[in-house]
């Protein structure tokens, strides 16, 4: 099927990105319910699927409610309401999710499944009001195990997306911008039109304008919502996803660098961070005492180059957005640092 998203003047002036963490859960978890998950991001299932078994209630609610293919609620996906809504914003606005949106959704995914809705979706489907707030309380101990501890490198990932694109908009215009989100999306001058669509997208259909949103988890495809009043989301691939979660090259000779400044323990503790560990995993590696590695992690934590998450019993150490960046630096510039 393909959609026709006419455009006004007015539909392109309120055109705008949006950087989602809800959008991220929910794609995320239909990546996870994939087997084998999709090949980019094979090495972030395989590090979080084991935290994500021991919380099992919790992930076999959100399983059913996110099914590996077929309608994605449209609840759960609030408009976001800035540029960078926060998870704890988006948590709220499903908690207020009306109960016939609610019931609405779960009907469709009851249809799509021969007529019956999964057994523990149905507290959810018969009393919304009093099944959100737990709802919400599972997606937030989902993103703590399975986001929390990669949300420095994806974000950076989105943000460098949006900038991106928002300056190919302002060199070549919104018309050019449009038309290479997506080998499936093209624009003709008046209208964006969408190929291999589930469901008919048009503007009578949905509301003025239109947010994109840059997304780790979409690949290899484009997603839209689309529940008027509110404008239609287009969810398409960010650039250089494919290379979200490879090793950092040259690490060896930066972690040298680094040491001259950080101490090597703790330089030898950042390096180890390209994926996120405990404690004990990472005293493991690098040869140091758990209490050891635990001062070391205090204070590049207070330094702001690492961050902290709990995961169950265990807490989860990941580098920030400036740890990241260290490694991220050309490898020749560290050479002639040594």
């Amino acid at each position: 099927m393909r959609s026709e998203l006419h455009f006004s003047a007015q539909d392109l002036a309120l055109t705008r990105f949006a950087v989602s963490p809800m959008q991220e859960v929910v794609t995320s978890l239909r990546a996870l319910a994939r087997h084998p998950a999709p090949a980019l991001h094979r090495r972030w299932a395989a590090e979080v699927r084991g935290r994500l078994t021991a919380a099992a209630p919790t992930m076999d609610r959100l399983a059913a409610l996110v099914p590996p293919t077929g309608h994605l609620p449209d609840f759960l996906n609030p408009a976001p309401a800035g540029h960078s809504p926060t998870l704890a914003e988006e948590l709220a606005a499903i908690t207020a999710t009306g109960a016939e949106q609610v019931r609405a959704d779960l009907d469709i995914m009851a249809a799509e499944a021969g007529g019956r809705l999964p057994a523990v979706l149905a507290p959810l489907h018969r009393d919304p009001a009093a099944q959100l707030p737990r709802l919400a309380a599972d997606l937030r101990a989902y993103w703590e195990l399975a986001l929390a501890p990669y949300w420095a490198r994806i974000r950076a990932l989105l943000s460098a997306d949006v900038f991106h694109r928002s300056r190919q908009a302002a060199e070549h215009g919104t018309a050019r911008m449009l038309g290479e989100l997506h080998d499936t999306v093209r624009w003709d001058g008046t209208a964006l039109l969408l190929e291999q669509r589930h469901c008919a997208l048009t503007r009578l259909t949905a509301g003025s304008g239109l947010v994109l949103l840059p997304s780790a988890f979409a690949w290899p495809r484009v997603l839209t919502r689309v529940l008027p009043p509110d404008p239609p989301q287009l969810i398409y691939p960010a650039r250089g996803t494919a290379a979200l979660w490879e090793r950092r090259a040259g690490t060896a000779a930066r972690t040298d660098a680094l040491a001259g400044v950080l101490g090597r323990s703790r330089a030898r503790l950042l390096a180890e961070l390209d994926s996120p560990a405990s404690t004990t995993e990472l005293a493991d590696r690098t040869g140091l005492s758990p209490a050891g590695a635990s001062q070391h992690l205090t204070a590049l934590r207070t330094a702001g180059l690492t961050s902290a998450h709990r995961a169950g019993h265990a807490v989860l150490h990941a580098r920030t957005a400036i740890g990241d960046s260290l490694f991220d630096q050309d490898e020749q510039e560290f050479d002639r640092s040594t």
